[in-house]
């Protein structure tokens, strides 16, 4: 047995299956929502106990505005990765869901904006987790002054996820008929979605307030180039799989697996942000924030395993024209546009229904037509 192979199977036997069986993918799939979703529910009724324990009725309301906040804001990331993840091999889906889970819960919400602080504060990791623990207010403050950085990273990179999306010459599916041709037209030339991003990096350089402009143009172009880096690593190595595969595995799921996190983590950090406008309690925002990420990761299982879809021919254009609707909402904030974060969830929840409803009209339209 190879190394590579030696190690896929300690990775699955320490960590992968056992959550990957409390998630119900054992080898026998299982479509069962309450197999899938019972974990999440068991998960978030603990914290919700614990929540009540120690802040009363007070505390377990806002850990579920939390919850609910979270999965508002990342239900069509969740059509997305379900997208990504049924392209990728058994090994693969379980680390996503195992690995995964601790980096979207931990590193994400919890590590990765005690880095931006400190980038942004110039003070260093312990000095950051003690305001974050001891001072939750200043903390939420201090990382209120990285929105810029964040909202201009978040925004370019989720814009590009929409535009590639939409301006991939393709893609012959289209539910906004004319707008979604005439852009599939504009993806016949290469570069024309780094064109209008570099664009609009510039016109934020040019717009934004002054003490911001550095780090904005910075962070824009930094999530242009890591999409399309991230693009260009997993077409590199797709193609160098072997054609009989039908799921990605190695150094291409792997550039798959990436692209999901830092998806993820583009939805999130805004969420956590938002959170702030809530509550300070920074152990509170992890707790809903966290249970909120098991949900989506339990909605990607349900998603990829029920055929949904396959079902609804267009949902996958809701969720990109909804993910794309995000992006330019975090780029408006650069403005001192602040809507209110149930406008921005709900946005996204009604893009997605209405893609469900056309989907079921058009089925019945081609049956009617049989």
């Amino acid at each position: 047995m190879s190394n590579n192979r030696v190690l896929k199977s300690v990775l699955l036997a320490f960590i992968g299956s056992p959550l990957y069986t409390l998630f119900g993918m054992r080898e026998k799939i299982t479509h069962s929502p309450l197999k899938i979703f019972w974990l999440s529910g068991l998960i978030t009724a603990v914290l919700g106990v614990w929540m009540l324990t120690h802040g009363g009725i007070a505390g377990l309301w806002l850990f579920a505005i939390l919850v609910v906040l979270e999965v508002t804001f990342s239900f069509d990331n969740a059509v997305i990765n379900s997208r990504v993840l049924v392209r990728m091999s058994p090994f693969w889906q379980k680390l996503f869901l195992t690995v995964g889970i601790f980096i979207a819960v931990f590193v994400v919400r919890f590590l990765l904006p005690i880095f931006i602080v400190m980038l942004t504060s110039g003070h260093g990791f312990s000095e950051v987790v003690n305001l974050a623990f001891n001072d939750p207010e200043k903390y939420g403050e201090t990382l209120k002054h990285a929105a810029p950085t964040i909202d201009a990273f978040g925004g370019t990179f989720l814009a590009m996820i929409g535009i590639s999306y939409f301006m991939n010459r393709h893609k012959d599916i289209h539910w906004l008929g004319k707008i979604e041709r005439k852009l599939v037209r504009a993806g016949n030339y290469e570069n024309f979605k780094v064109f209008i991003m570099l664009t609009v990096a510039m016109a934020l350089y040019f717009t934004v307030d002054d003490s911001h402009k550095i780090t904005v143009l910075v962070a824009s172009i930094v999530g242009t180039l890591l999409h399309i880096g991230l693009e260009i690593f997993g077409s590199y190595f797709e193609k160098r799989q072997k054609k009989t595969a039908t799921n990605l595995v190695g150094m291409a799921a792997l550039g798959s697996f990436m692209y999901l996190e830092i998806l993820d983590a583009s939805f999130s950090l805004d969420g956590v942000i938002g959170a702030f406008a809530i509550t300070n309690e920074i152990v509170l925002i992890i707790a809903g924030l966290g249970a909120g990420a098991i949900w989506v990761r339990s909605l990607t299982v349900y998603l990829m395993r029920s055929g949904t879809l396959a079902k609804y021919k267009y949902l996958e254009h809701g969720a990109h024209w909804a993910i794309l609707a995000l992006g330019i909402v975090m780029l408006v904030k650069l403005y001192h546009v602040e809507p209110p974060e149930w406008f921005t969830g709900t946005l996204g929840l009604i893009v997605i229904a209405t893609a469900i409803a056309s989907s079921v009209i058009e089925q019945k339209r081609a049956v009617s037509r049989k």
